[in-house]
């Protein structure tokens, strides 16, 4: 827990929907001393954002609802507890505060691409979820102020990716109180959206941006809530939208490892729990895209891990980061109420007790391939045997943008559940740089350029490819073949200019007691509590050393303080080549505590049938053999031999998977390459 203060919500079972219940009320109560007078901001911290405070105080009021309005739609009809009836009058009141123009808590008037657009969703979601507790209350006064505040961001463009919902949902609310709404704007919306779709479930965040999880949170969560309000007076969009989240289940299963970790990958990794949110918002819908046992599973699994993690400070209020408090991996658009959008994940709240989501006895994950393919996000999806690591090894994007970190939240050789992945915190030399699964290159200055953006991309079954410029007379070819615990890596790269090179494999956590180490040539390697990395060089010449490269703090998503192991080397101008097999696996304490309650060791059952269902008959050889024991650094060298033959001859390399017995063949004068 890194001597964090231990939340109530950590000793929550997570079990039922009782105690879902009060995880909420756990999660929400240390924030009611941060409420303003009139109750339409909440002021919980001095960090700054892209926009301005107060509209970081309207964040912090808004994203409180995605969890208050479940729990309190969950209890239609019933008369609320002291505790509840405290919160939707709190909410009740500052609708009606931040929408009075007269008000000191007034949350001002949209502009373009405003912010405040982003929070709407909220309201629209809170206002059609649970309209007797948060809208009936309202006095015709203020429902008229409510409704034209609302209605007023229709005449202002937002940016086009998932904010292109945000508008929807609030004329979806609009029109179930029976007011006059946008009709036409939520079909223009809709269309456009549909323009984003990759297939098989996926969608890219805008015209040619990446698939993250904006697509589980955000347009499946959307397109769902969709489905359930619309269902009857547009059921062929609705149906759409329920067969995509349905495909999309079966790939995004694959991101969640047995103890309910979910992949780090992307960005807004800030809002945490919302990762799960999916699961949820499938059993809100009605859609049993798993077993609902499984999906129950899914989500109680993933609660109770983030809710052991160090996030909360010391007044028990969520903080900006990902595994412990951290904002140098934050995004421009982070504020102190932003991770609050993790309430998401409490949406199945909204459903009653006697709903098979809540009845279904909570089960494990199924069984699940060793190697996934996912195509529409170009990665490939790998998982070690038992289950308690997943990777995600990723062939690289045509596009990027100008979000903070973008190389390393997208454009990383592999992301990790145990291993997670880092950041830079500055841009001087390699501990700064933080290069965990990344090839940096410097022209011998010092300053490592890393790929931001690919030429050219492709997947082919746990084989990835990409081409890259990390300048423009520097262009690099890189093949990976994914697997757990080691992958493989190749790189061409024919640069104009003298370089020095660093290929720096999974980063290890760094505990008190130094790892045991073994740095040298042609190999880095370390093993310690958090588990064993290491990255071998596979070509003769051409000499890499192994270092252990001592990473700045607070770089890594998941571990404040890592050793990252890299392979340095130097090359004049000319075509050079680079190889190397890279480990990871967790230690024998990772995964300790999974099970079907919050510390319990007992496992939830299995799925059964649904295994087969999932696991298909195209996966891409056997599990990779169990590592789950810390390994010893100085028996690692070599061990790939055990998942890979690879060898250089008559002028080409061949690098073959035993596992599904494919063989990568490349030229070595042309670099031409072949998969048998």
């Amino acid at each position: 827990m890194h001597g964090s203060i231990r939340h109530p919500a950590a000793d929550n079972p997570l079990r039922t929907r009782a105690e879902l219940q009060e995880a909420v009320r756990q999660l929400i109560a240390p924030l009611r001393p941060h409420y303003s007078e009139g109750g339409a901001r909440l002021r919980l911290g001095a960090t700054g954002a892209s926009y301005a405070p107060e509209v970081s105080q309207l964040e912090g009021f808004s994203r409180v609802l995605w969890g208050v309005a479940p729990l309190l739609a969950g209890q239609r009809g019933s008369e609320l507890a002291a505790d509840d009836r405290d919160w939707a009058e709190r909410c009740v009141r500052g609708f009606r505060s931040g929408t009075d123009p007269a008000h000191p808590d007034y949350w001002g008037d949209f502009a373009d691409y405003d912010q405040k657009m982003v929070e709407t969703a909220a309201f629209g979601f809170a206002l059609a979820l649970a309209p007797e507790r948060l809208w009936e209350p309202l006095s015709e006064a203020d429902k008229q102020r409510v409704a034209a505040w609302l209605s007023s961001l229709s005449g202002h463009p937002v940016w086009d990716c998932n904010w292109l919902f945000f508008p929807v949902i609030v004329n979806l609310a609009l029109r179930k109180l029976g007011l006059p709404w946008d009709e036409a704007l939520v079909e223009r919306n809709l269309d456009r959206i549909d323009a984003f779709y990759l297939g098989e479930g996926w969608y890219a965040d805008g015209a040619g941006a990446h698939a993250d999880y904006y697509v589980p949170f955000a347009f499946h969560y959307y397109g769902l809530f969709y489905s359930v309000l619309m269902g009857q007076e547009d059921p062929e969009r609705s149906a759409k939208y329920r067969e995509r989240a349905a495909a999309f289940a079966l790939d995004f299963v694959h991101w969640f490892d047995a103890d309910g970790a979910a992949l780090p990958y992307g960005r807004s990794l800030s809002y945490r729990f919302s990762q799960a949110a999916f699961w949820g918002a499938l059993a809100y819908a009605g859609v049993e895209a798993l077993p609902w046992g499984v999906m129950k599973g899914l989500l109680l699994r993933h609660l109770r891990w983030w809710l052991r993690q160090p996030i909360f400070g010391p007044d028990g209020v969520l903080t900006i980061g990902y595994a412990y408090p951290n904002l140098v991996m934050a995004e421009n658009y982070n504020a102190p109420g932003s991770p609050y959008w993790a309430l998401k994940s409490f949406l199945p709240l909204a459903l009653p007790q006697d709903h098979p989501f809540w009845t279904a006895e909570e089960l494990a994950l199924p069984a699940l391939e060793a190697i996934r393919p996912q195509r529409p996000a170009r990665l490939v999806l790998s998982r070690a045997a038992g289950g308690r690591h997943v990777a995600a090894f990723n062939a690289g994007h045509p596009g990027t943008n100008e979000h903070t970190h973008a190389s390393a939240k997208y454009e990383k050789f592999a992301y990790s559940t145990v291993f997670g992945f880092s950041v830079p915190r500055a841009e001087w030399g390699l501990a700064q740089g933080a290069f965990d699964s990344m090839l940096a290159l410097s022209e011998r200055d010092n300053l490592y350029r890393v790929r931001r953006r690919n030429e050219e991309s492709q997947v082919d079954g746990e084989f990835l490819y990409a081409r890259w410029q990390p300048w423009h007379d520097v262009e690099i070819r890189t093949w990976l073949v994914a697997g757990l615990p080691w992958h493989m890596r190749i790189h061409r790269i024919e640069s104009a200019r003298p370089l020095d090179a660093a290929e720096g494999g999974f980063a290890l956590r760094r505990d008190l007691a130094d790892p045991q180490a073994e740095q040298g040539p042609g190999l880095a390697a370390a093993s310690g509590a958090g588990g064993a990395v290491a990255i071998e060089a596979l070509l003769a010449g051409g000499e890499r050393s192994g270092e252990l490269i001592q990473a700045q703090a607070n770089t890594n998503v998941l571990h404040p303080r890592t050793f990252i192991p890299m392979l340095r080397s130097s090359h004049e101008p000319g075509i050079f080549w680079l190889a190397s097999a890279v480990f990871g696996a967790p230690g024998e304490a990772v995964g300790a505590d999974a099970g079907a309650g919050g510390g319990s060791s007992a496992a939830p059952k299995t799925a059964g049938a649904a295994g087969a269902e999932l696991a298909g008959a195209g996966a891409a050889g056997a599990e990779a053999p169990a590592a789950e024991a810390a390994v010893a650094a100085s028996g690692l060298r070599g061990g790939w031999r055990a998942l890979f033959a690879f060898e250089e001859r008559q002028g080409s390399l061949q690098v073959q998977s035993l596992g599904s017995g494919r063989t990568l063949t490349i030229d070595l004068d042309s670099g031409g390459w072949s998969l048998v």
